[in-house]
């Protein structure tokens, strides 16, 4: 049986919403308002399965006063 290997949140490039809402604290249904549309620089669209890229994300969050 071959193990399944788990990269840690804070080393992954791109984050579930569950994971994002983890990572950053931000609930869940905020993140999802925060990361609509299809041109959204810091999310990445695999079918109707939205990535965050964690990186920018980050960056974004840096520099907003509030959500």
């Amino acid at each position: 049986m071959k193990e399944k290997m788990t990269v840690p949140v804070w080393e992954k490039e791109l984050l579930t919403v569950e994971e994002a809402t983890a990572y950053y604290g931000i609930g869940e249904n905020k993140l999802r308002e925060l990361t609509e549309g299809e041109h959204n620089p810091y999310v990445l669209w695999v079918g109707h399965k939205r990535l965050i890229k964690r990186k920018k994300f980050s960056n974004y969050i840096d520099q907003i006063y509030s959500v």
